[in-house]
């Protein structure tokens, strides 16, 4: 038995994982491992099988990948998201040694075609995404901002607010106080 890796764009989350689980339970395609943004089969997928998978994902707003720049591009997306959203512990190392190191690229070749393909920056797209978990933390009203900062790996409570208002325009508080902010689907960051 052959295994095939396949890349899923739009997985960002647990629900994700589970939803294209049940795509390929469906379809009695063996499952030998899924995470964020990509699957590992136990047999590589006709071409026949592989058009129905992707049109069965495609209605769940997921994307199956071909193309080497697109699948890199994914795997960015995925552990950032990862990172940001599902992991307990920040990372105390910094996030392009992370990349790097999980991808196995260079840092900078990975970063000039993210830049090239999604038009913003890794690092850009990273804080993005960290300010969408305050936003969501801020929502479940359980943390204080001291709180939130230390789980994100801020450097101080300032540092969170300056760049929550210079990515929202409002501070964390107005936030909380307003809610004039929709939190963002991860997958339109």
């Amino acid at each position: 038995m052959s295994k095939e890796r396949l890349f899923i764009k739009n997985m960002v989350c647990r629900r994700c994982i589970m939803a294209v689980e049940n795509v390929l339970q469906a379809m009695a395609i063996e499952v030998h491992s899924i995470q964020l943004g990509e699957v590992e089969i136990s047999n590589p997928l006709n071409p026949k099988t592989k058009l129905k998978l992707a049109e069965n994902l495609e209605v769940l707003g997921f994307e199956l990948i071909d193309d080497k720049k697109s699948k890199l591009i994914e795997q960015i997306k995925s552990l950032i998201v990862e990172v940001v959203h599902i992991q307990d512990e920040p990372i105390r190392d910094n996030l392009s040694s992370l990349i790097s190191e999980k991808l196995h690229y260079d840092y900078n070749s990975l970063s000039n075609l993210f830049s090239e393909v999604e038009g913003i920056t890794i690092e850009k797209y990273y804080i993005a995404q960290k300010i969408e978990k305050v936003k969501e933390l801020l929502v479940y009203n359980e943390l204080t901002l001291s709180q939130i900062a230390d789980q994100l790996n801020y450097s101080s409570v300032a540092y969170l607010s300056n760049q929550f208002k210079k990515v929202t325009g409002l501070t964390p508080t107005e936030f909380k106080n307003g809610r004039t902010l929709r939190r963002k689907y991860l997958d339109d960051i």
